[in-house]
């Protein structure tokens, strides 16, 4: 994949705004591992190969398993999110994609009976936040790890390409239906 433009060269002034908004989120009242696993989330929802990449590269430095990585995608199924977190990957799927008639109240009260009205709204910049840097992300075509030295994301360890092994030749021969009856 080439990357169509560097919009943080093309528009520096808009660049820099929306660091500072991704960076006072740092600091809030949501902790990391939350604003970790929303990033991851809405990343993977919009198809964000650059974003999600850096966001599993951000959450393996912040101490994140890797198995809770692997359960991102299913969160709902997985036993490994504690309630709070249910509840952050729930408003973080609908703030992403909102449904048609706007968001549900009860999905709003099952949120808000684990996050605080302060929390939420926090949480909600986030989730715009993360969205933004999708969008720009996907229509630029930004290449997945091409910022990983910039933002000490090589210290994660998810850099070098792992090689796949090849299928082992089997020496069973199986029979098929054919072969039976000869």
């Amino acid at each position: 994949m080439t990357q169509r433009l560097n919009y943080a060269q093309q528009s520096p002034e808009l660049f820099k705004k929306l660091m500072e908004l991704t960076a006072a989120m740092n600091g809030g009242v949501i902790e990391q591992q939350i604003h970790d696993l929303v990033h991851i989330r809405a990343s993977q929802m919009n198809g964000c190969a650059f974003c999600l990449d850096m966001h599993v590269k951000e959450a393996k430095i912040h101490g994140e398993s890797e198995l809770r990585l692997y359960h991102v995608a299913i969160w709902r199924e997985s036993n490994l999110f504690i309630p709070r977190e249910r509840a952050a990957l729930a408003w973080t799927e609908a703030v992403t994609k909102l449904p048609e008639g706007g968001i549900p109240d009860d999905l709003y009260e099952r949120v808000r009976g684990q996050l605080s009205e302060k929390e939420i709204s926090e949480l909600t910049f986030s989730i715009m936040t993360i969205n933004a840097w999708n969008r720009a992300s996907i229509a630029f075509k930004v290449v997945p790890g091409s910022a990983d030295k910039a933002y000490g994301l090589d210290k994660a360890g998810l850099n070098e390409p792992i090689p796949c092994s090849q299928p082992q030749s089997s020496t069973r021969h199986i029979v098929s239906a054919n072969e039976e009856d000869l």
